[in-house]
C-alpha cells in the first residue's frame, strides 16, 4: 500500500455513485465547465450546512470516510471543511485540477479575522496557464449556486443572487455578495495552496475553540435558488433574492421537526433529545 503523503483529495477512495445519487445527478460527467457548474449547483441545493455535531457533544471529523458517511450516506450536512473536502474529492475523481485555499470570513467587517473557511480553486484538465479557473465555494451555506470565474471584477447574477470577485487591497482576492444595501465583502483570501492537513488543523479550531462562534449555538443553512433558510439558535430566517425576509421563532422542543421540514436534516437515535436538552440547558 502506498503511503498517504497528504497530497491531493483522495478522490480514488470516494464512492462516486453514492455521491451523485445524493445530489441527484447521473454518471456521465466529463470534466467540463458545464459539469462543474451542474455539480456545484446540485451540491449546494442538496447538502445543507450545519454545525450540530458540536451541540451533540461529538467532534467534527474531516477525513473523507467520516465526511462521506455523514454528508452522503445520511440525511445530514456539514460546514465548510467537510463540504469543500468532499467536493474536492469529487472533482479530483472526475479529472479536474483542484487546489485548496483558506479564507478570512469578513461579512463586511474591517477588523482582520482568522482563516476559518475552506474553499477551492478549480481548473479544467489541460487548461492553459494564463486562463482563469473558478472559485468553488460549496461550504459557506449561502451560495454561490455555481462557481465564480477568477476574473478581477467579475459579477455573476445567479437566479437573482449577486456575487462579485475582485482583487483585494490586503489579500489577493475578495468575494462579495449583493445585499439590499449594496455589495458586502464576504471573505478574502490569497492563492497559497492549502492541503487536507491544513483543513484538519483549522477544523479543530472551528469546532473546539471557545471563541469560535460555532460552539455557542446551532447554525444551520439551506440554500435554494429561490430562498436562503438559516437557523440561528432557535430562530429561522428565510431570505429571498429580492431581499425580503421572514423570521420565525421556535421552542427548543420543536427544532428536530424544523430541521427535518425546513433543512432536510434528520437527527437519528437519541440525537433529537440531546439537541433539545443542550438548548434547554442554555435557555
Amino acid at each position: 500500500m502506498t503511503e498517504d503523503l497528504g497530497l491531493g483529495w483522495r478522490g480514488d477512495a470516494l464512492d462516486l455513485p453514492a455521491y451523485l445519487k445524493r445530489v441527484g445527478l447521473g454518471a456521465d460527467l466529463p470534466p467540463t465547465e458545464a459539469t462543474l457548474r451542474a455539480l456545484h449547483r446540485a451540491h449546494i441545493t442538496s447538502v445543507p450546512f450545519e454545525n450540530l455535531e458540536i451541540m451533540l457533544g461529538r467532534p467534527i471529523a474531516v477525513d473523507l470516510e467520516s465526511v462521506q458517511a455523514k454528508l452522503v450516506d445520511r440525511p445530514r450536512g456539514g460546514y465548510c471543511f467537510e463540504h469543500s473536502g468532499l467536493f474536492a474529492a469529487v472533482l479530483e475523481r472526475l479529472g479536474f485540477e483542484v487546489r485548496g485555499l483558506v479564507a478570512r470570513v469578513m461579512m463586511g467587517a474591517d477588523k482582520l479575522r482568522p482563516t476559518t473557511h475552506g474553499i477551492l480553486r478549480v481548473r479544467l484538465p489541460g487548461q492553459a496557464p494564463d486562463e482563469p479557473g473558478w472559485l468553488a465555494d460549496t461550504g459557506f451555506g449561502a451560495g454561490p449556486l455555481e462557481p465564480v470565474r477568477f476574473v478581477d471584477g467579475a459579477e455573476d447574477d445567479q437566479d437573482g443572487w449577486g456575487y462579485r470577485l475582485r482583487r483585494g487591497d490586503t489579500h489577493a482576492w475578495e468575494l462579495h455578495h449583493r445585499t439590499p444595501d449594496g455589495w458586502m465583502r464576504r471573505h478574502m483570501f490569497d492563492e497559497n495552496e492549502a492541503y487536507r492537513v491544513d483543513f484538519e488543523a483549522l477544523n479543530f479550531y472551528v469546532y473546539a475553540h471557545p471563541h469560535s462562534p460555532f460552539t455557542t449555538r446551532p447554525f444551520v443553512q439551506r440554500f435554494l435558488p429561490d430562498s436562503h433558510h438559516v437557523l440561528d439558535g432557535t430562530t429561522v430566517t428565510v431570505t429571498r433574492p429580492d431581499g425580503s425576509v421572514e423570521t420565525r421563532a421556535h421552542t427548543p422542543a420543536a427544532l428536530p421537526d424544523v430541521l427535518a421540514s425546513d433543512f432536510a436534516i434528520t437527527l437519528e437515535g437519541d440525537d433529537p433529545g440531546r439537541l433539545v436538552a443542550w438548548l434547554e440547558a442554555r435557555a
